[in-house]
């Protein structure tokens, strides 16, 4: 706090007492001292309410130091007290403190016996109250007082806020021994250290002795406000003494927080200045879903690319260095090796070019697409090929390249690298942890020794981590005892229990163990060497004699749990052996096969259609048959999560192998002894390879599952790249890479007479400068709007799209008009093309148009309008809206398989694709500065990421919202604009962000318009001035004339082709020679951009194919639509001669007469079909050209549908399981073997229960479906909506038939109800009770929600209503058509229910109907009253 805050703080004497006068010992003291020397110490007890003398014995015992000053200094006195104010608050004294310290004073005596021992003189002061005055009121003050000795000169003022000195209480003062003013006069203190503490805080105490510390400056509410400071000198006690007195009997503020009252606590907390920050005011969730926490903030303003922090964030302790590099290629080349299949002269090359790479992404923090494009010749292998023949002016050789590396290898090299930093920290834990046994438990073991120096994978370190814990368990416990809690001491904790194995091990029964004659190591090395080099020895007694010999009581009792002891510990030691787990894990990586076995719930649901019947009977797969079908597997585990399969794995002659096994522990000895001590060896080797088979069968599920899903994110990286590596449309007018002008259209789902035609023109500047909307095309009037607004804006190209078939239809008709109307463009030599109507991919455009986004973008259009938008977007530039998505590009499809990634993974793998396009294409800073649109191509961005693009673009904005040049990103102090990225996010964005160049601004840079990095500017600079040969001397002219890029703008002024006659081999040989540089490659990127700025390096605009219009429209591709399948259709027109019908995807079919009926004379297709039927029918023929499909509802054809026949050797498929599971599913259900009935009736479905009731799931109460039963030929099953998720199923028994496809005369349901016909039982049965359950839902006694929301209700009422009954009814899920009535008859009465069922036009409650709710509540009240009273007289 300034000075200049004490300003209105002077202290100036009441009215009343201006004419009393001050005591002369102390009164000048008091008026002085205050707390920090920047406040006025004020009497305890100073209030308008007390007297003088009470004011004096305060004011001495506080001088005296027996009774600390309990007051803060925020004091608010009465109209006749002075106010002391601390940073402008104040604190109200309770009147009960100030009666506490007047019982605790002082008299004349106590203060004459504190004078004797402590050798000061001490008076009482009689203090006079102050308060604040005007700050210009100089008549009220006191004159201030002088003194030569005094720290304020002449030529300086008393400090602003402080009492006046007083002459003669000064020269009192330092009578006894002080010089500051302070009241006690008992403490030596600079007069300015006050300031400083209360200026720092507690940092400003760091001085002094201990007791000058805690005695020194004011106490806060808290803690130490108000103290007073004492030095132990004056009071002639030992260094250290007030600290041992406050240990021994406290600081005398123990109880302080006892004294605040509620008003001091509302005053302070209302003075205290805070500053609010964001978590102060948003959520966690909400901070973190903005990115705005503080760990988002640290990654903004670290000078790392923000991808790299955050996938290096678990491993950000480790440092590696260029020996872990060199360590770490080696690593990565393992598996980079074997998939490039490279010649061996390549193979050293490519892990040279592994560990540069690896340089360039730790050390230099360089990101894949820097790498790629800066650092090529990195990636490739030249060398220098001698020519056979050659001319005299020719090179002698020839210069050889190839490629070692990929931009997708790149990517994975990252991946890799993580992969290496989570083995290296766990192999670091490992030797720390073994580390700690070498120095604390003098172990040496050479199996761990081993182990480590050659584990290559995180399982080998697993390995290595349970062997040390499994054999080193408790010194291992000791250690951490030691290390966290014994400090030092070798004691270990009480009741720490042992293992099994510990007891074991320490115990006799390892001696047992030990007979066995061959130990886990031994065995190992057979194993690894596949052959036995190591024999076991047999013991000279039978194992079940000798284990005798080793019972120890209690645990061991017997000889018998002793030997079974011993094995299982035999077995263990084998188990956690890592030499053993390595070679047997070797075995079954590359020996197993896999079976999947179909539990029952699987039989039933998994037919012959469903997906999973791919795999539903496969076995025996190896692991590279299942790693090439890597989405199949996926949907195993899916599958076997659901519990529809169960996935085996088992080791390939695991028998055969077993015995070999056998062979490698036992002795060749011939005895009973040994074959008695054999027999027992092979029950080690089974115990232990049981354990194996379960931990060998979990790992091969994990690797295979994680290899699958590499595989597929792989997959969908790949075809994400296809639809981003595309340009815009371009029309023959326009040049690649240029915008075109759009007129999108499209009719939704093209419901004529409901679905009206709407477009938009969006032009290539991205403005929407039209909207149409037409009713019909076939409306002449509509025509010709449109042909109008067509000729009117003149677009390159009209994109349409929908949600239908009815789409194929529109295009054909615009094309039909653009023809008829002569509706052109201009193409190259002024030729006049039709314009093109395209398909536009619309699965942006179809998460966009009701999304946020384009309800901010485009208000005031419609969502179909909005729609269109993305379309002509989508047509003028693909990447910018698959970019302007987001997180939700994991909504469109990119593989089948996609949905079972985990979404993390999916997205790290699209966003890859992403970012190497849009570094490809290149970001304009300034107009992603501007426009919002282009801005979400930011966090793309070679080093940056979506905290880094917002901190880039607010940067930029608060630099006056635009970059005039490559190197302002990294500020500039002397223009004053501040710092975009720093200097390693620069070298990594630098050459991805355009800043286009304007021939007249002399300072504008023609490089920092393309690919060419800034690090390279000179190279490029060199390279035009020998292009235009043009000496040194000549370009430092050009220089200062024109600026730094002169030369290169005399280049590009029409003799850029001149860079094609420069010899870029001598460039770069001569830097590689003079700045071991490999330049190359760059000097190829440099003269094309010199010729060509940021060329448009895309693909065309990708035109869909038939089949991708196909799929898009209808939805269905030719695994889940093809010819032979049966698919329900809908009759739309019926005639003699065919049958036109509509699929549900909405392709138009067709059935011919002959494909009606099996042959049947007089056959009549409107005798048996009628418009609005849904029938069964087989796919004879389909054309997705003209979404057209020749079907059949032949009986015979329908019940024959195509079969999915796997494509694997019958070997691999369980055939016999397959057949057993058909025949037993027959019996049981006789759904799968009845005759298909195809009834006449708009209601009827060929569903089975669960398809009846997906088919009612969005439909409304008493909609119901007429289906075919399972109870035989002549029921048929009525299913209606009781409710959401009810769903009753009615069997309705026919009478009457005529034959068995016919529905019967009379209709029967519950024994009970009959009816004509099928209209009649859905009317006067279904409808009718559809009406109760309304009455009966509307009624104020019924409850929504579960039979337990119901019984909570009722409780709670009782509760509320001890003395009252009440009842309610509520839906019985576990039984559709009836209803729980819950009635509960008192608070200490249980919740009863009693079933209502529903049937035509009534309630029954207990086999009696009601016709009504009135009378079925009074019904009820009758039968309890009743029922109650009948229970009485029992």
């Amino acid at each position: 706090m300034a000075l200049g805050d004490f300003i209105e703080r002077e202290a100036q004497l009441d009215d009343e007492e201006e004419d009393e006068e001050l005591d002369d010992d102390l009164a000048g003291e008091h008026r002085k001292s205050g707390l920090n020397g920047k406040q006025k110490r004020q009497d305890p007890e100073d209030s308008s309410e007390e007297e003088d003398d009470d004011d004096d014995e305060e004011a001495a015992k506080i001088a005296q130091g027996f009774i600390v000053d309990d007051e803060d200094e925020e004091e608010e006195e009465q109209d006749d007290g002075s106010k002391v104010m601390v940073k402008g608050r104040k604190k109200k004294r309770s009147r009960s403190q100030r009666e506490d310290d007047e019982e605790e004073g002082l008299d004349e005596d106590d203060f004459d016996l504190i004078g004797e021992n402590t050798g000061f003189e001490v008076h009482r002061a009689n203090l006079k109250r102050l308060k604040r005055g005007p700050q210009g009121d100089d008549g009220r003050r006191r004159k201030q007082s002088r003194d030569l000795d005094d720290i304020f000169s002449d030529e300086e003022a008393d400090a602003p806020g402080e009492p006046d000195d007083d002459d003669e209480g000064l020269s009192n003062m330092r009578a006894h021994g002080g010089d500051r003013g302070d009241a006690r006069g008992l403490v030596d203190v600079d007069e300015f250290a006050d300031f400083i503490e209360e200026d720092s805080g507690d940092e400003g105490r760091q001085g002094g002795s201990d007791d000058d510390m805690q005695m020194a400056g004011q106490r806060s509410r808290g803690g130490d406000r108000g103290r007073v400071s004492y030095a132990p000198e004056h009071l002639n006690l030992r260094e250290g003494a007030i600290s041992d007195m406050q240990d021994i009997f406290g600081r005398g503020d123990e109880y302080d927080f006892a004294l605040i009252t509620e008003e001091d606590q509302e005053e302070e907390g209302e003075d205290k200045v805070k500053d609010l920050e964001l978590k102060d005011v948003f959520e966690p969730s909400e901070l973190a879903e903005r990115m705005l926490t503080d760990e988002d903030n640290e990654i903004r303003l670290n000078d790392v690319p923000e991808r790299y922090q955050i996938a290096r964030k678990p491993y950000a302790h480790l440092r590696i260095g260029r020996d872990e590099i060199d360590e770490e290629g080696d690593w990565i080349s393992k598996f980079l090796i074997p998939k490039k299949r490279l010649t061996s002269h390549l193979v050293e090359a490519l892990v040279k070019a592994i560990k540069k790479i690896l340089e360039f992404f730790i050390l230099e923090d360089m990101e894949v697409p820097f790498v790629f494009q800066h650092r090529k010749d990195y990636l490739i292998h030249a060398e220098k090929v001698p020519k056979r023949q050659y001319n005299d002016n020719e090179a002698q050789y020839e210069i050889v390249a190839e490629r070692l590396i990929s931009q997708d290898d790149l990517w994975e090299i990252l991946e890799l690298d993580l992969k290496f930093r989570a083995y290296f920290d766990k192999r670091h834990a490992f030797m720390r942890t073994y580390d700690q046994l070498k120095h604390h438990a003098n172990v040496e073991d050479r199996e761990a020794e081993e182990g480590i120096r050659y584990a290559e994978t995180s399982d080998q370190l697993q390995d290595m981590h349970d062997y040390i814990h499994f054999r080193y368990h408790s010194q291992l416990k000791d250690i951490a005892l030691n290390g966290v809690e014994g400090r030092g001491n070798h004691f270990r904790r009480p009741g720490n229990a042992k293992t099994m194995f510990e007891r074991i091990r320490n115990g006799k029964v390892y001696g047992l163990v030990r007979a066995f004659g061959i130990s886990a190591s031994q065995f190992s090395v057979n194993v690894q060497l596949d052959q036995k080099r190591e024999f076991a020895e047999d013991p000279l007694d039978y194992p079940h004699t000798m284990s005798d010999e080793y019972i120890e009581i209690p645990e061991f009792a017997s000889g018998e749990s002793a030997l079974q002891a011993a094995k299982f510990m035999l077995a263990e030691e084998m188990f956690t052996n890592p030499s053993l787990r390595k070679a047997l894990r070797e075995r079954w990586f590359t020996r197993s096969l896999i079976h999947v076995n179909v539990t029952e719930k699987g039989v039933k649901k998994i037919d012959e259609q469903h997906q999973y019947y791919e795999f539903k009977y496969l076995r025996n797969q190896t692991m590279q048959a299942i790693a090439a079908q890597p989405g199949m597997y996926l949907r195993m585990m899916k599958a076997e999560s659901d519990g529809l399969v169960e996935i085996n794995i088992e080791l390939q002659n695991e028998e055969g192998y077993t015995r070999r096994l056998y062979d490698y522990i036992t002795s060749e000895n011939v005895s009973d002894i040994a074959d008695a001590w054999n027999k027992e060896r092979k029950d080690v080797v089974d115990l232990a390879m049981a354990k194996f088979r379960v931990m060998f069968q979990k790992n091969v599920k994990d690797e295979l599952r994680t290899a699958c899903e590499d595989a597929v994110a792989s997959e969908c990286r790949r075809n994400y790249s296809k639809k981003l590596d595309q340009a815009p449309y371009k029309p023959k007018a326009l040049k690649l890479g240029e915008i075109p002008r759009v007129f999108a259209l499209s009719n939704g789902q093209g419901e004529r007479g409901r679905d009206a035609l709407v477009g938009i023109f969006r032009d290539e500047d991205g403005r929407v400068l039209e909207s149409v909307k037409y009713s019909d095309l076939k409306d002449e009037k509509s025509r010709q709007e449109l042909v109008d607004a067509l000729q009117r804006r003149k677009p390159d190209v009209i994109g349409v799209s929908g949600f239908s078939v009815q789409t194929h239809k529109l295009v054909e008709d615009l094309r039909q008009l653009v023809e008829q109307n002569d509706i052109v463009v201009t193409g190259e030599e002024d030729e006049k093309i039709p314009i093109e109507v395209v398909y536009v991919n619309d699965e942006v455009a179809r998460l966009y148009h009701n999304s946020e986004r384009a309800m901010v973008d485009h208000p005031d259009l419609p969502p179909l309008a909005r729609y269109c938008v993305a379309l002509a977007r989508y047509v003028q530039n693909p990447l910018l809206e698959y970019a302007g998505l987001g997180k939700d590009i994991v909504s469109i499809v990119f593989h089948p398989a996609q949905q079972l990634l985990p979404e993390d993974k999916l997205q790290r793998s699209l966003d890859s694709a992403i970012v190497d396009m849009v570094n490809l294409v290149g970001v304009d800073i300034n107009e992603a500065a501007s426009k919002p649109y282009v801005a979400t191509l930011v966090p793309y961005v070679c080093g940056l990421g979506p905290r880094k693009a917002t901190s880039v673009l607010k940067t930029i904005q608060a630099n006056g919202g635009r970059v005039s040049s490559r190197i302002e990103l990294l500020g500039d102090n002397e223009k004053g604009l501040g710092t975009v990225v720093g200097p390693r996010v620069f070298v990594n964005c630098a050459s991805f962000l355009i800043i286009p160049h304007d021939p007249s601004d002399r300072n504008s840079d023609y490089l920092d318009n393309t690919r060419v990095h800034p690090e390279d500017y000179d190279l490029g600079r060199k390279m035009a001035a020998d292009a235009l040969d043009i000496d040194e001397e000549d370009v430092a002219a050009m220089v200062v004339d024109g600026g730094p890029g002169a030369v290169i703008n005399e280049l590009i002024n029409g003799q850029e082709d001149k860079v094609n006659e420069l010899s870029l081999e001598d460039y770069a040989e001569e830097l590689e020679r003079n700045f071991n540089q490999k330049k190359r490659a760059t000097l190829e990127t440099i003269r094309a951009e010199l010729q060509h700025a940021y060329e448009e390096l895309r693909n065309r605009f990708n035109k869909l194919s038939t089949e991708e219009i196909f799929t898009m429209l209808t939805g269905e591709t030719r695994e889940t639509l093809d010819e032979g399948m049966v698919v329900p259709v809908n009759i739309r027109r019926v005639t003699d001669r065919f049958i036109a019908a509509r699929l549900d995807c909405g392709i138009e079919g067709n059935v011919s007469i002959d494909e009606m009926h099996n042959g049947t004379s007089h056959f009549t297709p409107s005798s048996m079909y009628s418009i609005g039927q849904t029938v069964q029918a087989r796919i004879e023929n389909i054309n997705t050209r003209t979404f057209y499909a020749e079907l059949s509802l032949r009986e015979d054809k329908v019940r024959n549908p195509k079969r999915k026949n796997p494509d694997v050797p019958q070997e691999e498929w369980d055939d016999a399981r397959e057949e057993r599971d058909k025949a037993r599913l027959a019996v049981t259900n006789q759904e799968q073997t009845r005759t298909a009935r195809v009834i006449k009736h708009p209601l009827f479905k060929p569903f089975n229960s669960r398809q009846a009731e997906e088919f009612l799931a969005g439909q409304s109460r008493g909609d119901a479906v007429i289906r075919p039963s399972s109870n035989g030929p002549d029921h048929i099953a009525v299913t209606w909506k009781v409710s959401d998720n009810i769903y009753q199923h009615i069997d309705v028994l026919e009478l009457d038939k005529e034959n068995e496809f016919t529905v019967g005369r009379t209709l029967r349901v519950g024994g009970r109800f009959s009816y004509s016909d099928l209209d009649e039982l859905i009317v006067n049965h279904i409808k009718a009770m559809a009406r109760k359950v309304d009455e009966l839902t509307h009624n104020s006694k019924f409850r929504s929600g579960t039979k337990a929301d119901c019984e909570k209700w009722l409780e709670k009422y009782c509760e509320a209503n001890p003395k009252r009954s009440t009842y309610g009814f509520c839906f019985d899920t576990k039984h559709p058509g009836y209803f729980l009535l819950m009635f509960k008859a008192g608070a200490a009465s249980p919740v009863g229910s009693w079933p209502v069922k529903i049937i035509p036009s009534a309630f029954q409650l207990r086999d009696t109907p009601f016709p009504d709710m009135m009378t079925l509540c009074n019904g009820f009240k009758t039968m309890f009253m009743h029922s109650q009273k009948s229970r009485a007289r029992m």
